[in-house]
Order: C-alpha cells, then structure tokens, then sequence
C-alpha cells in the first residue's frame, strides 16, 4: 500500500525548478516510507527510472563506479544490467541507500553536470554523515527530510479526508466545535498516538485492525533502532538512552538526566553519541533557550535538552516494553482515555512530534521560582518578532503557573499564549486554549 505523503509536493517542485541543477536527497530514519515514496515518484513523474538499492550487494554495480570517466559507458551497462531503457530529460536514476556505495554519492556531481537524467538519493543522515572517508561531498544536492506520516497524513490513510481540513477552519475561526465533534477528533487524535506514523505500523492497522498486531509491527522497528544504536556504540549508551527516554519524560525532569539514564557513566564520546542518535532522526530533540527571544538557536544551551521519540507511536510500544507485547485491553483503554496512568508526557511528545514535522525546531525554558523548583515552559515558537509560549495539559489545565510566570517575565516578547489540552477551544483574556488536534497548526 502507498500512502499519500506531503513531501511528494516537495518533490515535484523539485523536479519542476531544481533538477537540471541538483539531485534530491531524502534523508530520514529507517522505515519511515523513503523507498516507498522515491519509487512511487518515479513511476508517476516518469518515462522510465533505474532504482539501485545499495542494500543489496551488486560486484556490477560498485564495479562502474570505481571509474566514472566514461559516462557513455557508465549508461550502456546501467541500462542492460537492469534492462531498463533511459530516455534523455524523461527518466531518472535512484541511489536507495546511498551511504552503502560512498561513491555513487560522490558520482552525483558529474551525473548532474551531464545533464541527460535527473537523480534521487536516499539515505540516514547519520551514516550520510559517517560514510565521507576519502570521498568528494557533492554540493549538487537538494536535502529533504522524511518524518513518520504526521496526523493529516495518517487521517488520509485510514479513509478520512474531511477532519484535517475541519480541524483547520475551525483553527482559523477561533471558535469551539461542539462536543460531539470534539470527542470524535480526540479520539481519531489517540488513536494517532498509539498507531503512530510509521507506514508499516499504519498498514498493519488497515488490514488487521488489530492494534496487538500493530504493537509486533512497531517492536520490530524498535529493535531495529536499538541494534542501529548498538552499532553506532558498542559502549551500549546509546541504547541505553533510547530505551530510556519514557521513564526521563515521565518523571518531570527539566533536563535529560544522561548520568541517570547511563548508570553515571560519564565519558569524552557523550556528546559525540547524542549528536549522532540526534543526526538518526529517530529521536527529536528540545533545547534549552537561555535568553528566549527571536532567534533562539543563538542562545540554545547545548548541554540541556530533552529527547523525545519522533515518533509517539513507538514511543507508547516502548513504555510498555516490560512485557512481551503490550495486550489490547491496553490499547483500548488507551484509546478511551481511561488507563490508570498520567498520560501527560505522551501528549508532550506528541506535540513534540507534530511540531518537528511541520517545520519547527523545538525549544523549551526553565527557570527557577524561588522554592527550591523551577517553572518550565514546554515548548517555545518564534513568529514575526515575538515569542509563542506553549504549555502541555492533559488535565487540570486551570493552573498554569509556569505559563504565567514567563509571560511576566518576558512580556515585551511574548505575542500569543497557548495551552494544548484534551478539551475543546476557547479563550480568555490572556490565553488561548487549544485542543491538542491543533498543534501542528501553531
């Protein structure tokens, strides 16, 4: 099944303005649809395409790219070896994997000074990043990111193409929808939750309908990520971290406690092992913006942070990783909201999720309150000149103390003031409550 992806409108500007000068690079975590969607783009943008998964090992194929000089025949044998004909400016040629063949991504700079086919990469940024000994980066790429399928995407693969766009007028009149309207979309948004967006997840779901079933799909993944993580350190921090990121959000910390989460197992190689579980896309990261203003990143505090899964869905199976799978009766109750447990850091790493994948890097801020604890605001947006201050509810969204004490703070930056909670719209004369559904719309 191929599901309707936001990037491909990305792609195809691409392909309309960018592709004489520059090949496309996908970039994005193992399993979160790249190959699905290049050869799906492939198929419909073109006459013909050549797809070359470096995954799998071809002594043909690595043979051409040892020597690169001869285009002409570098072409001719491509096209027998797949029997695949290429059509001059119709066709193009996809680098799956790329960071497997190092070469190939160095190829890329004179495959686009040629100019007779256009190219498609994809690829992790972290082994992107890695597999560079000894060869020429090419500047001739376009980079796009890849997230797991976002709320609006996964509303149009279980059949639904009306409530995104229901859940945005409603965003833009400011007003609330109405009870039975509220509660049907909360429970359309908890089922995101626990399914996720990761493609194979979401197919699990449509054809079984069985949310056990989709928690076997997404605990695959998640060893997949852990014996990734294993490779990148054999030390086992890095998994270690991984597995441990529900319990750091669960227990309110302002930062992510690595000593903790690592057994104080403090080393040299600790920043260099979270800078690559951060290039892995797996996780998002959130940074501590010391002096919170219009360009936060000039005062991110990089040793303060806290990680969140990229995507919830995983980020539920992991929290019940105690047990062999997690039962339905869970997921039911879930669903229902009606499990025994603060479901708090959920909503805040899915509204971490749904604000990394509509474009924003993601901040937050502490800051003491003069009794031995800190106030934390949860999430930290620029627009125009001002500050957009963001709260995470998932009940008692009456008080919001650390809310109202950096809008004290900083007044003279702040423009809107939101609260995300489980309740329909409304406002006050200070704070605009929005239902959780409307996140990504901030």
């Amino acid at each position: 099944m191929v599901f309707r992806r936001k990037l491909y409108d990305d792609m195809l500007y691409w392909k309309a303005e960018l592709s004489n000068r520059y090949a496309l690079l996908i970039q994005g975590a193992r399993r979160v649809g790249k190959s699905t969607l290049v050869e799906e783009f492939a198929k419909k943008e073109y006459d013909s395409y050549i797809l070359i998964d470096f995954s799998q090992k071809y002594d043909e194929i690595d043979e051409l790219f040892n020597d690169m000089h001869d285009l002409n025949y570098f072409f001719f044998r491509l096209q027998n070896i797949f029997q695949v004909t290429l059509y001059e400016h119709r066709s193009v040629i996809i680098f799956d994997e790329v960071q497997l063949q190092p070469l190939a991504r160095q190829a890329i700079k004179h495959l686009v000074k040629d100019g007779r086919y256009d190219y498609i990469e994809t690829g992790s940024l972290l082994t992107l990043k890695r597999n560079v000994k000894n060869i020429v980066i090419p500047s001739e790429e376009h980079r796009l990111r890849l997230y797991p399928m976002d709320y609006e995407e996964f509303r149009w693969a279980v059949g639904d193409e009306v409530s995104s766009a229901g859940i945005r007028q409603a965003f833009l009149m400011k007003k609330a929808v109405g009870e039975a309207v509220h509660r049907k979309w909360m429970r359309d948004l908890r089922l995101y939750m626990l399914i996720g967006g990761m493609p194979q997840a979401v197919y699990e779901y449509i054809t079984t309908n069985n949310l056990r079933q989709v928690d076997i799909v997404k605990r695959k993944i998640l060893e997949l990520y852990d014996d990734d993580f294993r490779k990148i350190d054999t030390t086992g921090t890095a998994s270690r971290i991984f597995r441990n990121i529900p319990s750091q959000l669960t227990s309110h910390a302002s930062s992510l406690k690595i000593a903790t989460t690592t057994d104080k197992r403090a080393s040299a190689m600790l920043d260099t092992i979270i800078a690559d579980m951060e290039d892995s896309l797996v996780i998002n990261m959130a940074y501590q913006a010391n002096d919170p203003n219009v360009g936060m990143a000039l005062s991110k505090e990089p040793n303060k942070y806290k990680m969140f899964m990229g995507d919830t869905g995983l980020f539920i199976t992991l929290a019940f990783m105690d047990r062999d799978s997690t039962d339905n009766i869970i997921y039911n109750k879930l669903l229902s909201d009606k499990l025994s447990v603060n479901l708090g850091f959920v909503y805040e790493n899915l509204v971490a999720q749904m604000l990394r994948t509509a474009g924003n890097e993601l901040f937050y801020y502490t800051f003491p309150d003069g009794n031995n604890h800190n106030y934390e605001v949860d999430f930290l947006l620029s627009r125009g000149y001002k500050l957009i201050p963001i709260e995470v509810k998932s009940s008692g969204y009456k008080a919001h103390k650390s809310l109202d004490a950096f809008c004290l703070k900083f007044h003279e930056r702040i423009g809107e003031r939101f609260l995300l909670y489980t309740k329909d719209y409304q406002t006050d004369n200070t704070t605009t409550y929005l239902p959780i559904y409307m996140a990504n719309l901030l």
